[in-house]
């Protein structure tokens, strides 16, 4: 059983390092590839609005390496990013690394708060939708969660600000300040991720109902709730929780969305100012980190496959 595990694990380590690989040098050649001159868009006119001379912008392109050839280039950052050495940002000189964990409490915050309400919204309407006898209500739970993923995050965000900041004067419409600036993010970026949740478990649930063993439960005497929440839901939210592994790049990519609707600091608004002067060292830093945090969690949901069915290890291993 040790072995099995063992080669378990080791089989999601190397895929978690090849897409940390496959992010670094995609991330790479895209940014590449992109027109323009990162260094003389960072320099802009200079100092005192003088232009900078020919000599002094060869000058910051051999400091950044980008007068080396390019495949040079390539495994020199490879090698340094193995290291966990990012480089600086073009933007302001500041360590990549340390850019990236003073705008990452935020994002934190707001990714956290989504992944909250998408477990609880997605699981609520899954069970109500699973539950009730009433079919005018089951269609209707079942047919929101389409609605709600077809809407896009900066619509929801800015209706969202118009009704609860602007109408009702109930939460603030911009800022980072106490937990209420949290709620409306929360819900913005929470809200299509936990439609989605809804359609997968929902529809799981529903499978689960017609199992075998749920028939032979029901025919022992065992009550609706205690079927739904100890037999069926267990085996149910498996494709629920490999959809939610899935979701959390979603999460870091709508926090761009939300962090610029809602004028909130973070990684978002990082990203996008990094983008903006084409910051090379920095966008890469920010999407290998996101690839790491995606292949984190998705590492956590494959082993917490085993705890739910013992019988995913032996299958992913024959």
């Amino acid at each position: 059983m040790e072995v099995v595990v063992i080669r378990y694990l080791a089989r999601r380590i190397a895929l978690a390092v090849g897409v940390l690989w496959a992010a670094f040098t995609v991330s790479f050649i895209v940014l590449y590839l992109l027109p323009g001159d990162p260094v003389a868009t960072m320099a802009g006119g200079g100092l005192d609005g003088e232009p900078l001379s020919p000599a002094a912008l060869d000058a910051l392109r051999a400091r950044y390496g980008f007068d080396r050839p390019v495949l040079e280039q390539y495994f020199t950052k490879l090698l340094a990013a193995l290291h966990g050495d990012f480089g600086t940002s073009i933007q302001n000189g500041q360590d990549v690394g340390a850019a990236i964990r003073e705008a990452l409490p935020p994002t934190i915050q707001i990714a956290l708060s989504g992944l909250l309400v998408a477990v609880v919204l997605g699981s609520v309407v899954a069970l109500v939708a699973t539950y009730t006898s009433a079919r005018w209500l089951r269609q209707l739970l079942m047919g929101l969660p389409s609605l709600a993923v077809s809407l896009p995050v900066f619509w929801v965000g800015l209706m969202l600000v118009e009704l609860f900041s602007f109408q009702l004067r109930l939460l603030p419409s911009v800022g980072a300040r106490g937990v209420e600036s949290l709620v409306l993010p929360a819900i913005t970026l929470g809200l299509p991720t936990g439609a989605l949740v809804a359609q997968v478990l929902a529809k799981s649930l529903s499978q689960a109902l017609e199992e075998p063993y749920v028939v032979t439960a029901r025919a022992k005497g065992v009550g609706r709730v205690a079927i739904h929440l100890r037999h069926a839901l267990q085996n149910a939210a498996i494709p629920a929780l490999t959809v939610l592994g899935y979701v959390v790049g979603n999460l870091i990519a709508g926090s761009v969305v939300v962090e610029t609707v809602f004028t909130r600091p973070g990684l978002g608004r990082l990203t996008v100012a990094a983008v903006g002067v084409q910051d090379i060292p920095l966008v890469q830093g920010i999407v290998v980190f996101a690839a790491a945090v995606f292949v984190a969690v998705n590492l956590l949901v494959d082993l917490l496959y085993p705890v739910l069915d013992p019988r995913i290890t032996a299958g992913a291993t024959a």
